[in-house]
């Protein structure tokens, strides 16, 4: 087995660091020494902040890439597809939940995170689009349902039913009533 390239080592230190402290928190000084190499060649490979974020949010998405929706894309009932959407997203949450703390938690201070983020951002306004559709609802009612199950798929609404003691299955099922009840009132 080949040893990791300084680029790869530099990346794994990048997560390593964006999961522990955060990236408005990460410095190239610590990047450089966990990934064993000096400052110099952490420049070489990510010359700017910007170039910081994007290697280490390509690194990390392609080990945890978000769900895909064409699995609950199929199915016609809007209740069971969005039991079926927010089970897996949920469980992507879950398991990303290091990472994705911090990085929503800087993604004000850190405006590199913002672009970055933007491809994630455009998927749940995409999952939301499909999710909110099948249910029988028009006008403002329409709207209203957005709205909720765009809540649904948020992080922190995932984070706050886990602090409740709610597990992946219980959290889908919940936030799946609340937004059958918008649409079947």
């Amino acid at each position: 087995m080949t040893n990791p390239s300084a680029r790869e080592r530099i990346l794994d230190a990048i997560v390593a660091l964006h999961q522990e402290v955060g990236p408005a928190d990460t410095t190239i000084t610590a990047v450089a020494e966990r990934a064993g190499v000096q400052r110099l060649t952490v420049y070489r490979h990510f010359p700017d902040e910007a170039a910081l974020i994007r290697g280490c949010s390509q690194h990390w998405s392609k080990a945890h890439p978000p769900p895909d929706p064409g699995v609950w894309a199929g199915i016609q009932d809007p209740e069971e597809r969005m039991q079926v959407a927010l089970t897996h997203l949920y469980r992507f949450y879950q398991d990303g939940q290091e990472m994705l703390t911090q990085v929503l938690r800087d993604e004000e201070k850190v405006p590199p995170l913002q672009e970055a983020l933007a491809p994630f951002r455009a998927y749940l306004a995409e999952v939301v689009g499909a999710l909110a559709a099948g249910w029988g609802v028009k006008g403002e009612d329409q709207r209203a349902l957005r709205t909720l199950v765009g809540l649904a798929l948020r992080f922190d609404t995932w984070r706050s039913l886990a602090e409740e003691g709610l597990d992946i299955g219980e959290a889908a099922r919940l936030m799946t009533r609340v937004i059958k009840g918008q649409a079947n009132p």
